[in-house]
């Protein structure tokens, strides 16, 4: 199949990225994080999250954060919701797009929000008739897509059957996330073809952990599926908590440079974001996650 001519980022350093970080950071330079990416050309940005302060404390200030951006005309900006008390704060917010999520494992459903998978969607039908009746977009992201820490291996049939839950709801985009990077171009080959045979191709984005070094190889068996959709996080931020000390969201440096040696547009200033993935790390006191960040960071100084 011949490969997308454009591709859509979205990126998700300011919340996925960052809501793991152990010491606080601060709301400055998270509104900060947002103007550098969305000045960059970023289309769709994941801004923050309206989850309990008590469980992801680096969240507690979205509704700041929301209120403080630099909003970029054309930039979709999105935050997690998970349940209706969060989506209402969305909505105060203006948030663009709200984002429910599931689990395609059992287990790792079980484990993480002591409920099954059938009753994690069911909690979101109020937010998803909400979202619908504000006319808000409506994302919903399927965890462990490609592997579980605590089953092991998912079956294709589990991820087709929550994208078919999810679909139902009224999402306008689905996720298919390999949460702990076990996937490999083959098996992501035929999640995604499954999942494109009951959701349509232009509206299922690619979330790839590179815990394994296999994000860009799975970005490309993606591309060559058909999906246009990937998400990545600036810098690599954001660990993997089910593997010690490894990194965790695919950098957008590393995609961009890709895409770029490819050929497929995305409107995203590279050096922008090299820039903004050499600032990040600078701040949070360490070296950047992304390979192509670190070597066009280091040509520029030669």
């Amino acid at each position: 199949m011949k490969l997308p001519e454009q591709v859509k980022i979205v990126e998700v350093g300011p919340r996925d990225g960052l809501q793991n970080e152990r010491a606080a950071v601060p709301l400055e330079v998270k509104v900060e994080l947002c103007d550098r990416l969305s000045a960059a050309g970023v289309a769709n940005l994941e801004a923050g999250a309206f989850v309990s302060p008590k469980w992801v404390p680096q969240m507690a200030d979205s509704a700041q954060v929301m209120a403080q951006i630099v909003r970029r005309p054309g930039t979709i900006y999105s935050v997690l919701t998970p349940n209706l008390q969060g989506f209402e704060a969305a909505l105060a917010a203006r948030a663009d797009e709200v984002v429910i999520f599931s689990a395609a494992s059992e287990a790792f459903s079980q484990r993480n929000i002591n409920c099954s998978i059938a009753q994690s969607i069911e909690r979101f039908v109020p937010v998803a008739a909400a979202a619908k009746a504000a006319r808000v977009r409506l994302r919903g992201s399927i965890s462990c897509s490609l592997g579980c820490p605590y089953q092991g291996e998912v079956p294709v049939g589990a991820v087709v059957d929550v994208v078919e839950r999810l679909a139902a709801l009224g999402c306008d985009e689905i996720d298919i996330a390999d949460t702990i990077g076990v996937g490999t171009p083959k098996r992501t080959r035929a999640v995604m073809e499954a999942a494109a045979a009951v959701f349509p191709i232009e509206r299922l984005s690619g979330h790839f952990h590179d815990t394994y070094g296999q994000a860009i190889a799975n970005i490309y068996a993606s591309l060559e599926v058909g999906i246009n959709i990937f998400h990545a996080s600036t810098a690599g931020l954001g660990g993997c908590p089910y593997a010690r000390g490894a990194t965790g969201n695919v950098a957008t440096e590393d995609v961009l440079f890709m895409l770029q040696g490819i050929g497929i547009d995305t409107g995203i200033d590279l050096d922008a974001i090299v820039s903004t993935g050499q600032w990040i790390s600078g701040l949070l006191g360490r070296r950047t996650e992304s390979r192509a960040g670190n070597a066009l960071a280091a040509r520029r100084s030669a």
